[in-house]
């Protein structure tokens, strides 16, 4: 990133959308297709984490209920009601509420909003290199490659 470049602050509602829906292989891309990220970081050089503004529409949900061996993850509700869905069963959050979610717990977690209005939320993750995650409902395993590139596999490490 040319640093000339790099903005000194964004208004981040404003921020440019991700380009990419959804780097999940179909049949999994469109049960998020509800979800809109502005991947604020990007925005800034940031390299060793990750910082999304993240839209849930009605219906919507982050992710599919996922764990991640090597990254941790944080999420902190701005507007609207989600429901945050982990091992330990459901739990109602609200503007102002947070949840970490740190690496190699083996607890899937991900967020639904089931309510007629927008849930708005940042979430922020690091980077480490060589993570994977497991998607505990679905048939689907997640690798980065050497170049970071994230591969999909089924869990019998089939590709998809």
């Amino acid at each position: 990133m040319d640093p000339a470049k790099t903005p000194v602050t964004v208004t981040a509602e404003e921020a440019p959308l991700r380009t990419t829906k959804s780097i999940y292989p179909e049949p999994f891309a469109s049960r998020v297709a509800d979800r809109e990220k502005r991947p604020l970081g990007n925005l800034f050089g940031l390299t060793n984490y990750g910082v999304n503004l993240t839209r849930l529409l009605p219906g919507g949900m982050s992710a599919l209920r996922h764990f991640h061996l090597k990254q941790d993850e944080f999420v902190y509700i701005l507007a609207g009601k989600p429901v945050l869905v982990t091992d330990e069963g459901e739990t109602p959050m609200a503007p102002g509420h947070c949840a970490g979610f740190k690496a190699g717990t083996g607890n899937g977690h991900h967020l639904v909003n089931r309510t007629d209005k927008d849930v708005v939320y940042l979430e922020i993750g690091d980077r480490t290199k060589g993570d994977s995650a497991s998607y505990p409902d679905d048939d689907l395993l997640a690798t980065a490659g050497a170049d970071g590139t994230r591969r999909f596999a089924h869990k019998d490490g089939t590709p998809y």
